[in-house]
């Protein structure tokens, strides 16, 4: 057993907010069994994690065995299996290095002690499991949540009850994207099927910015310690083939690094009511500014360790709706990457879809000078019609079966979103049966929930040619 203590300071996270402990593994070691402890507080959060000798320093291609953030003060790895969030099998001999992230270190610095124990037994060697390709034939608008997490990271329930909830839902497909690993994979990989195509997805996160990676078998280091590093993470994220996103660009985790080439934007995160209009705004001066880029939409639900009822609070709110050729991960990578879909409440919220003659969401057109619109079950809510300027037209939607065709003269592009009006009244009233009483979460302090705006459904754009 080897016990080591270590001082951090303030000026320990200026210099680098990762900080590593090394220490040496013999050959033949089959376990790995490490503990972290100090005084925690408020302004002291120091999240945890590993790395085996492949390790190059940031940007590695190589070399990540785990990573808990601060959901865990202890892990194991060995060649047969890892505390979730960690990468079981071959332990190579060398320095390995316990990795701390410095969260939040108080102005007095704290003590923080690692315990290692490594143990040579005799164990197997387990495969990782295999990736496998599911199809549902059949073109149509398909439905998913494409950011949530499980006890991998810091939620607190097992995949199979998220999967449980993905099916309670009625989704088709669900990223999973747990903070900095994708050990969540053991699980999904194998169960993924025609009735629930998993996408493989990762949160970035650090301490100014999160980001989703879709797509990517590799794991992808999260290590940015400057604003330019943004950029590093999208050529990591492109040179494997897979979508970068931006997620909740909105109090309380704004994105705070450049501003990277991007895929999608994640503009609508929990319920409507968390900030969400902050995102959309970004995104929308983002689009004004010449950037092409597919709104998204994902719940952040972090599972329990039980099953909840529906409501406006749990998985799959919002939902991102796409319209695909079949239900697969290329098919729903592919939707991401062009657009053509919209972000709605709930999986059975609004239907929301607008057409410029032949150009659908997320098309380039020469010219625009009508728009047709097609919603479903919004009746009484108010359709508003944003181009690079702002808002263009806002028209009461006539019936729950809507199909209209407005003329638009467009500058740049042109999206939609369904407001509530008729519905508001009722929304509110369930979220705040969904509350049970309790205070807003964090997220939602300060919210005014009599005056702010209710967006129901959001549409990608249609982009005109320049």
């Amino acid at each position: 057993m080897l016990t080591i203590t270590h001082h951090i300071t303030r000026a320990d996270q200026e210099r680098n907010p990762y900080y590593y402990i090394p220490y040496e593994v013999p050959a033949a070691t089959s376990r790995i069994d490490v503990t972290l402890a100090y005084a925690k507080a408020e302004d002291a959060i120091i999240d945890l994690g590993a790395f085996d000798p492949r390790d190059t320093g940031y940007p590695t291609a190589a070399g990540f065995r785990g990573w808990s953030g601060g959901a865990r003060d202890t892990y194991f790895i060995a060649t047969d299996d890892a505390t979730p969030g960690y990468i079981h099998g071959t332990i190579q001999p060398g320095t390995w290095t316990v990795v701390f992230g410095l969260y939040k270190v108080p102005v007095a610095g704290l003590d923080v002690t690692v315990t290692i124990t490594l143990d040579s037994s005799a164990r197997p060697h387990a495969p990782q499991p295999a990736r496998s390709f599911p199809v549902r034939q059949g073109a149509g608008w398909y439905r998913g949540d494409l950011h949530c997490h499980t006890f991998h990271s810091d939620a607190r329930g097992a995949p199979e009850l998220l999967h449980a909830a993905a099916k309670q839902a009625g989704l088709d497909f669900l990223a999973i994207a747990d903070h900095n690993t994708i050990t969540q994979r053991r699980y999904f990989h194998p169960q993924s099927s025609p009735d629930l195509v998993f996408i493989r997805g990762m949160e970035i996160t650090t301490a100014v910015g999160h980001a989703n990676v879709f797509g990517v078998d590799e794991w992808i280091d999260f290590r940015m310690t400057k604003p330019s590093d943004a950029h590093v993470l999208a050529k990591l994220v492109h040179d494997k083939g897979g979508l970068l996103s931006i997620n909740h660009d909105k109090p309380t985790i704004p994105w705070d690094y450049d501003f990277p080439a991007a895929d999608c934007q994640e503009v609508w995160q929990s319920t409507w009511l968390a900030w969400n209009w902050v995102a959309l705004e970004k995104y929308q001066q983002r689009l004004a500014s010449g950037l092409k880029l597919s709104a998204i939409g994902g719940s952040d639900f972090h599972q329990p360790d039980r099953s909840l009822p529906e409501g406006p609070l749990v998985l799959a709110r919002p939902t991102t709706v796409f319209y695909m050729p079949e239900l697969s991960e290329n098919a729903v990578l592919s939707a991401m990457k062009s657009g053509y879909g919209y972000v709605t409440e709930s999986p059975t919220g609004p239907h929301l879809e607008i057409r410029a003659g032949d150009s659908v969401m997320g098309g380039t057109c020469d010219a625009i000078s009508e728009i047709e619109v097609t919603i479903r079950g919004a009746a009484g809510d108010t359709l508003s019609l944003i181009d690079a300027s702002g808002e263009i037209a806002s028209v009461t939607i006539e019936s729950d079966e809507w199909n209209v065709t407005l003329p638009v003269s467009p500058k740049m592009f042109i999206r939609a979103e369904i407001i509530a009006n008729a519905s508001r009244a009722d929304l509110i009233e369930s979220f705040k049966a969904a509350l049970n009483g309790k205070e807003l979460p964090w997220q939602l302090k300060g919210t005014d929930l009599e005056s702010q705006p209710i967006r129901r459904a959001l549409s990608n754009p249609i982009y005109l040619a320049r």
